[in-house]
C-alpha cells in the first residue's frame, strides 16, 4: 500500500512497574510490536509512539507525562488516531478509562485497542455494555493480582520478621527524606499567590534532580504520596534543590530560610542550601 494511502495514527504505550521498564524487560517490546502489526495489516502508519514507564493505569490520563505530550501534539499536527495495545494499556480504572474516552471522543480522536478494535468504536449500547464490562474485570483483575502479592510479602513478613518486596515507601529510598522535605517545602509555599498544584511539584522536583527508578518526572499521584508520608527523621534538601527565586515554580529563598536549620557555614553569598 502506498505512503499516501495510509492511516496516519500514534501509537501510546504504558508499563505500571518500575519493575518492568528496561531494554532487558518484554512489556514495551511486546506493546510495540502488537501495534506495529496491527497497523501494516490494516493501512495505518505510525508517526510517533509516546509511552509512560511506571505510571498506574488508574493515573488520570491527563496526568501522565507521555500522554499529555501525545495530547498536545495530536491537537496540533491534525493526526486523529491513537493504538494502544489493549483497553487496560490506557486505563485500568473504569472511571479513568470511561472518562478519558469521553475526553478524547469529544476532541474527534479515535482511540483504538488493538486486541479488539471495536472497543472504543462502538457507540451503541451494546458496544458501551462490553467495554465497560472489559474495564471492569481488568479493574478486579489487577485488585486480585495485588491482594495475592500483599498476602504473599505479609506471610513472608511473619515468617521472616522483615519486610519482603512490595512498593518501598518513599522514606526507604535514597534521598528519599531530602525527596519528601523538599516535594512538602514546595508543596507548602505559593508562587505569586497561587499554591502549586501536584503536577507543578513535580515539575519542580525534575529541575531539582529528583527522578523516578524509570528516569521520568514523578506523577502527580506520586507527589501527592510523598505529601502524606510521614518520614521519621527531618532532612534537609541538597545543594541546588531550590534555584533562583525567579523561578515559577520555586519559592524565594526569603520564604524558605524559616524553615531550614542554620548551617555550620555559609557560603560567600550567604545561601543556606
Amino acid at each position: 500500500m502506498s505512503s499516501k494511502a495510509l492511516k496516519q495514527a500514534v501509537a501510546y504505550l504504558r508499563t505500571s512497574s518500575a519493575a518492568n521498564v528496561g531494554a532487558d524487560k518484554d512489556s514495551e517490546r511486546r506493546q510495540g510490536e502488537a501495534i506495529g502489526a496491527f497497523a501494516g495489516s490494516n493501512g495505518y502508519e505510525i508517526i510517533e509512539s509516546y509511552y509512560d514507564a511506571a505510571v498506574s493505569g488508574a493515573d488520570a490520563v491527563t496526568a501522565r507525562p507521555g500522554f499529555s505530550a501525545m495530547l498536545e501534539r495530536l491537537l496540533s499536527n491534525g493526526v486523529r488516531t491513537i493504538l494502544v495495545e489493549t483497553a487496560s494499556r490506557f486505563a485500568r480504572d473504569l472511571i479513568v478509562q470511561e472518562t478519558g474516552y469521553e475526553m478524547l471522543k469529544s476532541r474527534g480522536i479515535e482511540l483504538i485497542a488493538v486486541d479488539s478494535p471495536d472497543s472504543f468504536v462502538g457507540d451503541t449500547p451494546t458496544a458501551t455494555l462490553i467495554r465497560q464490562v472489559l474495564g471492569a474485570v481488568s479493574e478486579f483483575e489487577k485488585a486480585m493480582l495485588v491482594e495475592k502479592l500483599r498476602g504473599a510479602r505479609e506471610r513472608k513478613r511473619r515468617e521472616t520478621g522483615k519486610k519482603v518486596g512490595g512498593r518501598r515507601n518513599y522514606a526507604e529510598i535514597d534521598g528519599g527524606l531530602e525527596l519528601i522535605a523538599l516535594a512538602k517545602k514546595l508543596h507548602r509555599y505559593p508562587v505569586n499567590g497561587r499554591q502549586r498544584s501536584l503536577a507543578d511539584v513535580a515539575k519542580a522536583l525534575a529541575d531539582a534532580g529528583y527522578l523516578s527508578s524509570a528516569g521520568t518526572q514523578y506523577t502527580p499521584t506520586a507527589v501527592s504520596r510523598m505529601l502524606a508520608s510521614r518520614a521519621s527523621a527531618r532532612a534537609t534538601p541538597r545543594m541546588g534543590d531550590v534555584k533562583s527565586p525567579t523561578s515559577a515554580l520555586e519559592p524565594a529563598a526569603t520564604e524558605l530560610q524559616p524553615e531550614v536549620a542554620e548551617p555550620a557555614t555559609r557560603t560567600p553569598l550567604g545561601s543556606r542550601w
